[in-house]
């Protein structure tokens, strides 16, 4: 499962350290003055669980979980992966029961199996971190990041292979994603303390440029491109630091987020202009790429202080998805740093087993007044919640 141990982080120097407590002080004090000026959450969507998918055969086992669910822009597949050193492509149609079927009972959840509810499934070389659709591929070709330090595209109509780069120096590939230019290319953020931006087109993924954000060369966790089509490619590192670089120029970073107080763990694009982050402090701060100096807004309430927990956001609705170190799945508004909405996946049973945490979440991105949010768990169970808007207003 993804966790890190703080002996294998590179920490910065004390001077560095002090300074940095100062400032994150400094700006602390400024978002609790904003804290009070806040009007209270509110949740103005009805959300319930679905469907639960789990494996009859290894209920529990630590060797099935999901790190990775990535759906397609269509909202049509799902692909999961994790340590199992497999691909499960599942339909969304039949993770959703028909909503006549449960009228009369609203709080009915459908129990299905892997085996029978994935399509079909994809066996890898090694385990997975991280899981990406290829644009343009008409959901046809899959990317993944694994443990040994490789990336690899997969031809899913033909269940085969078709890439594969291994420039990390073997060391653990945490982020993978694709721009949503064309012609599309590819990034990588590894272990190896860099950010490697590829061109697929070329065997083997000729290299267009490497990025090492930190001295240290602490890991990078995360990488994202902006998918509303910028030129700003965000990163997420060990160093308790997010950074934004311009792909036409990749000498400096153009923006550091620095607010974390441990490793930043995912950063996401909200919109055009904002990027949510996550980090091993058990935060979610909310940025503007236009003024990095200064957090919009830090969310509070899950668990998580070593894990890779899921981070996911729904930008039609303003919704942010994460898991939590104590098994439940947290929902927030954009605009409150109080969770709307929090669920508790059952406790695992089996032996020599603890009681998990959910380790990757994802939104579906169609539609505005009704959502999916997928979340699986550290004992594999995937579980489905559909949201829909409230008739009333507040």
């Amino acid at each position: 499962m993804k966790s890190f141990s703080t002996k294998s982080l590179s920490l910065p120097d004390q001077t560095q350290q002090t300074k940095r407590k100062q400032k994150h002080s400094i700006a602390q004090d400024e978002e609790e003055e904003d804290e009070d000026n806040e009007e209270k959450a509110r949740c103005e969507w009805d959300f319930k669980l679905s469907t639960i998918v789990s494996s009859s055969t290894s209920i529990g086992a630590v060797s099935d979980t999901l790190g990775a669910i990535e759906l397609d822009p269509s909202d049509t597949l799902v692909a999961t992966g994790g340590i199992a050193r497999k691909i499960r492509v599942y339909s969304l149609s039949t993770l959703l029961p028909d909503e006549e079927e449960h009228v009369d009972n609203v709080s009915s959840t459908t129990l299905l199996d892997h085996a029978s509810a994935c399509d079909y499934y994809v066996c890898t070389p090694a385990k997975l971190s991280s899981l990406r659709w290829k644009p343009g591929s008409g959901n046809r070709v899959l990317g993944s990041g694994d443990y040994d330090g490789v990336v690899m595209e997969y031809d899913l109509e033909r269940k085969i292979p078709i890439f594969e780069r291994d420039e990390h120096g073997g060391r653990r590939v945490w982020s993978v994603d694709y721009s949503h230019w064309d012609p599309v290319i590819g990034a990588s953020g590894s272990d190896d303390g860099t950010m490697q931006i590829w061109d697929p087109r070329y065997e083997g993924g000729k290299c267009v440029a490497t990025v090492q954000p930190s001295v240290s060369r602490s890991p990078v966790c995360s990488v994202e491109f902006n998918p509303f089509g910028g030129a700003l490619v965000a990163v997420g590192c060990a160093d308790r630091r997010a950074y934004g670089y311009d792909v036409r120029n990749l000498g400096d970073p153009v923006v550091v987020f620095d607010g974390h107080g441990k490793t930043v763990t995912y950063v996401r694009f909200l919109d055009d202009h904002m990027i949510v982050s996550a980090g091993t402090d058990g935060c979610l701060k909310l940025w503007n790429v236009d003024d990095s100096t200064r957090v919009i807004r830090t969310y509070k309430g899950h668990v998580n202080s070593r894990s890779f927990v899921g981070l996911s956001v729904w930008r039609n609705g303003g919704l942010l998805g994460c898991g939590s170190e104590n098994n439940r799945v947290f929902v927030y508004d954009k605009r409150w740093g109080e969770p709307i909405w929090v669920h508790g996946f059952e406790p695992v049973t089996g032996p020599r087993c603890d009681h998990g945490f959910v380790s990757s979440v994802c939104w579906g991105q169609v539609g505005e007044d009704q959502c999916t949010l997928l979340a699986g768990g550290s004992d594999g169970v995937l579980q489905v919640f559909v949201g829909k808007r409230k008739l009333f207003s507040y």
